[in-house]
């Protein structure tokens, strides 16, 4: 088996239309993509507008498994957004039943930083490798992890909105796509300081919930964590 899962990019022509802007397609339109239906927030497309949409996702690929695999999740998530890219990292290293396992966090942040560079070279199809696909995790701690991040998403669902679209548009992707390198490229060193991956966890989300529900407040609160992790870091090591 290859070590790198590679997924073919669409035609030429859809390629040529994408090629513009590192979000999905629906996010580049506005009236399309903040449809949203009641069933966790899904579109009639079937693309994924809420954190409760997202949680719903993650269940449903645990349903019928005893392990579940990243690849499998990122499958029902979708690989055209950068969205899931940061969310479900992001959610796994921010809920303690999963991301204090050592070595997530490092494992998380590598998936942040693959989607984030895609991001900055303008692909329209995020790839992630093929061993990385591949690690599972007991379906028994999925489930207890969602249990855990149902009611701060029915929150924050409720909280987000459409609002300062700039943020998190063109330019904005790219610098959240550099943040997101730079938190991630600290996981590492997260793994011995305590809670500082929760933190830089929240981080994440929040960058991923900004694109997801186009809220540029929410960019700006990712922000605000990301400054909170590094002062975390930085006065451990004073």
């Amino acid at each position: 088996m290859s070590d790198f899962t590679v997924h073919q990019s669409p035609s030429s022509n859809e390629s040529d239309s994408a090629s513009s802007s590192p979000v999905s397609r629906d996010s580049r339109n506005p009236s399309q993509s903040d449809q949203k239906q009641s069933d966790g927030g899904q579109s009639s497309e079937g693309e994924v507008h809420d954190l409760q949409g997202v949680l719903d996702r993650v269940a449903s690929a645990a349903e019928d498994e005893s392990k579940v695999s990243i690849g499998d999740v990122m499958d029902r998530l979708g690989k055209h957004s950068f969205a899931p890219i940061l969310l479900l990292p992001g959610l796994i290293m921010v809920a303690p039943v999963i991301g204090d396992i050592p070595g997530v966090p490092v494992m998380m942040g590598l998936i942040v930083i693959l989607g984030s560079v895609q991001v900055v070279m303008k692909r329209d199809h995020f790839w992630i490798p093929g061993w990385l696909e591949d690690r599972k995790v007991n379906r028994s701690k999925v489930t207890k992890t969602i249990g855990w991040l149902r009611k701060p998403a029915r929150f924050l669902d409720r909280w987000s909105k459409e609002r300062y679209t700039y943020l998190v548009d063109h330019a904005g992707i790219y610098v959240i796509a550099a943040v997101c390198i730079v938190i991630a490229a600290a996981t590492p060193v997260m793994e011995v300081v305590p809670m500082s991956a929760n933190v830089a966890g929240a981080a994440i989300t929040a960058f991923g919930l900004a694109i997801l529900a186009r809220d540029g407040l929410i960019a700006m609160l990712a922000i605000a964590f990301s400054l909170a992790t590094a002062g975390l870091l930085v006065y451990q090591w004073i």
